[in-house]
């Protein structure tokens, strides 16, 4: 399973607000090539929920989300879509693969386990964004309090002494700020924040953390312990202690319950796997059509359990995906067909789209070595044709092997830069022209042994 931690834009802020669905289309377009008509269904499901917020609250109650299924290859851009998507929502993400669930009966997680994820992220992201709110003060107050260790108050009777003891503290607190004092030891008292246990048991660990947990409070903290430590590392660990003082941790909670009812993104991958047709009954083999008639009622609306609180799923948006090159759509129960009305295709990508990856998007494969070489004084200039061959290899290994879409390109890329990877550090030239040339000598004769080529492409 993937948790992906969007940024710290709000849910509602304006600029979401403002967002029309060919706007939100062009944001998708700086990151993924293609595949348009995926980016259109998304931001449509983006846009609507915007549109749900400003209905009056009974009506809102009863639009319920336009689930989608993503058909499409393996590597053509379903995950980065959704991706993309929750990150410019600012909605908590989850990313799990269907095969991961089990039939009730069964060993295996359950499928309650995604929205109890779902409202952890939730949570983590709405602590780092209290924290970002808090940050300045907390960094005050961990200052003042290292100040205090530094030099203890000192009962003085007369002004001219009092006077003289707070520019002594400011000199201090400059020296503290320049980093002249970050190496000089201390002993400070922290809060002991114990160890996490888990208990796993058929009441499921959630239930059992909630028992324990008020049974035995001494165990979860509370008690405080004195360590000794450089100032620098006393400085950050008072400050994060100081934020979780300024964090209101039941307001954060009641808040991500509620980003998750009404913003969750839960994207189900290997969708395909679980839609084929039943096999011959017995064995080990857990049903397939079993673990749909379980997702059913997460992905209809229901109430799910979580050591946070009930958590309703009526509103949460799920988009499915999978190759559907075996199976199809129509292999899945009627209800669960019914619950994604939404279907879009996404296209197998060709050298063009190959092409663009590796130079249009903002985190494009080539901007991304470039950066990472120039941190070692090395700058890397990929020509045209470079570019060109690149994609033209990338694209023969996949018709030559297993299709797996542009992540193809990583591994040629990775392949064709390691020796100026290895090298990078001690090399004298700072400036290395990648062409087609140095592209062809450096895997012409691993693309023409396909069993090499298999191996380490």
């Amino acid at each position: 399973m993937v948790i992906y931690l969007p940024g710290n834009s709000d849910t509602d802020s304006p600029a979401l607000d403002e967002l029309t669905p060919r706007e939100i289309v062009e944001e998708l377009d700086k990151h993924v090539v293609g595949q348009g008509e995926a980016k259109r269904a998304v931001a449509v499901a983006l846009r609507n929920r915007v549109r749900r917020q400003r209905l009056n609250p009974e009506m809102a109650e009863e639009v319920m989300p336009k689930n989608i299924l993503m058909m499409g290859p393996t590597g053509v851009g379903k995950t980065e879509v959704a991706r993309r998507l929750a990150r410019l929502s600012n909605s908590p993400f989850v990313k799990i693969e269907a095969t991961k669930f089990t039939e009730v009966g069964y060993v295996g997680r359950d499928v309650d386990s995604m929205i109890r994820d779902l409202v952890e992220m939730a949570i983590e992201m709405l602590r780092e964004e209290k924290i970002l709110l808090v940050g300045e003060r907390a960094e005050e107050n961990a200052e003042e309090r290292l100040l205090e260790i530094l030099m203890p108050p000192q009962k003085t009777d007369e002004e001219g002494s009092q006077d003289t003891t707070a520019k002594t503290r400011e000199k201090l607190r400059k020296q503290l700020r320049d980093g002249k004092l970050d190496d000089r030891m201390v002993e400070i008292e922290t809060q002991n924040r114990g160890n996490p246990i888990e208990i796993i048991t058929n009441q499921g660990v959630e239930e059992m953390d909630i028992n324990i947990k008020e049974m035995l409070p001494g165990i979860f903290g509370g008690q405080k312990r004195r360590r000794k430590m450089t100032v620098f590392e006393a400085l950050d660990t008072l400050t994060q202690e100081e934020e979780h003082k300024l964090v209101d941790l039941e307001q954060i909670t009641r808040m991500a319950v509620e980003r998750t009812e009404q913003s969750g993104i839960v994207f189900l991958d290997e969708m395909d796997k679980i839609s084929g047709r039943e096999v011959a009954r017995g064995g080990p083999e857990v049903s397939r059509e079993g673990v749909q008639r379980d997702l059913l009622p997460i992905v209809e609306g229901t109430t799910v359990n979580t050591r946070h609180g009930m958590v309703r799923t009526d509103h949460i948006l799920f988009i499915a995906a999978g190759a559907f090159h075996v199976s199809k759509p129509s292999d899945m129960i009627p209800e669960m067909q019914g619950r994604f009305p939404i279907r879009v295709e996404l296209k197998s990508l060709t050298k063009d789209d190959f092409i663009r990856i590796l130079t249009e998007p903002k985190n494009a494969l080539t901007k991304q070595y470039v950066a990472l070489l120039e941190t070692e004084g090395v700058r890397l200039d990929f020509t045209q044709d470079a570019v060109e061959e690149i994609a033209r290899t990338a694209m023969l290994v996949n018709e030559q092997t297993e299709d797996i879409g542009a992540r193809r390109l990583h591994t040629v890329m990775e392949k064709l830069l390691d020796k100026i990877s290895f090298d990078a550090p001690d090399m004298n030239v700072k400036t290395v022209k990648v062409d087609a040339g140095y592209v062809s000598e450096q895997l012409a004769s691993i693309v023409k042994d396909q069993d090499l080529s298999r191996y380490i492409l």
